[in-house]
């Protein structure tokens, strides 16, 4: 069994090939670094179960070739699919980066499985499909589905054109919904942008919105393990999970806290006004993960924890200055 991985230098990529392979599983990768790093598969690089191609996915006749580059080693059978534009409000500003870089890349990811006969598919979808439903508890069963952002937007689509391939080729899907993952190598998010502002001016840090939006966040360890148990345990075609902490979340006032705690004991805070960071962000969600907790699993770390445990992962990272 070989795995392919699409956005494999990116966050969560790169985590994924370092449990596959060190599970002894023959891992192919792609990634056209436009958020990842090569630094970030240190790990796996030099790993007799890991090969790794740089591709673009928009770049139909150089994925095709990396499909076929692959299969000489060894067949493909399953494809977990990460990559995507996972900096929402850079995609506010152009809406082409997620048209391109998150529906597409899954349209062109289909075809491929398609031509090649690969038949599993796990893929990265998110929190923002669900849009803003004022606090509701967001169960996998909710709708209608409105999402608020063009992220959110082409992470539906995108789900909406893989359950279609499910009736016609896929043996087996698996639709992962994220909340806001974190730990390292950490390529954007509000912890990042925390400790990176408090380096530049350690007496004060700014914060977009009131500090009052509110959301579960996840360890990308937790999520991982997650994802594994979802694959190992679920025996129906169409396994479609919220994954995320067993609470309600945490403030982002909590978050610029404890940041400021680790990276800055003293600092100011000075709060935007609004509940909403920027245009299209959903400032408060809570998940329901009573399905995935009927299933058998449960997180190693709530949000609380996975944010300080984050927060000294990403201040090592840019101590280290690796991209």
């Amino acid at each position: 069994m070989a795995i392919l991985i699409t956005g494999v230098a990116g966050f969560i990529g790169a985590n994924l090939a370092r449990v596959f392979v060190s599970q002894g599983k023959t891992v192919f990768g792609v990634d056209n670094f436009s958020l990842g790093s090569i630094f970030n598969l240190d790990a796996v690089i030099d790993d007799a179960h890991f090969s790794f191609i740089e591709v673009d996915l928009l770049d139909i006749p150089s994925f095709r070739a990396a499909f076929v580059e692959f299969n000489k080693h060894e067949k493909i059978t399953e494809v977990w699919h990460l990559a995507a534009n996972s900096d929402i409000s850079a995609g506010l500003e152009n809406p082409m980066m997620d048209l391109n870089n998150t529906f597409l890349t899954t349209f062109n990811t289909l075809s491929m499985m398609k031509e090649f006969k690969v038949s599993v598919l796990a893929f990265a979808s998110s929190s923002a499909i669900y849009g803003d439903l004022n606090g509701q508890r967001l169960t996998e069963d909710i709708g209608p589905l409105l999402p608020i952002s063009n992220y959110g937007a082409m992470k539906l689509a995108s789900e909406a054109a893989i359950s279609a391939a499910a009736e016609s080729f896929l043996s087996k899907i698996f639709l992962f919904r994220f909340p806001n993952v974190i730990g390292t190598p950490a390529t954007h998010g509000v912890l990042l942008d925390f400790v990176r502002k408090l380096k530049d001016s350690p007496s004060s840090l700014e914060v977009l919105g009131n500090g009052t939006q509110q959301k579960s966040y996840l360890h990308v360890d937790d999520l991982i393990s997650a994802m594994l148990f979802i694959r190992a345990q679920d025996s129906v075609k169409v396994c479609l999970y919220n994954i995320g902490p067993c609470d309600d979340g945490v403030t982002v006032s909590f978050i610029a806290e404890e940041t400021i705690k680790a990276a800055s004991p003293g600092a100011q805070i000075t709060y935007g006004e609004g509940v909403k960071g920027w245009v299209g962000d959903v400032p408060r969600f809570i998940y329901s993960v009573s399905k995935l907790k009927k299933l058998g699993w449960v997180p190693k770390l709530n949000s609380a924890e996975a944010v300080q445990k984050a927060i000294s992962q990403i201040m090592a990272q840019e101590k280290g200055g690796k991209p």
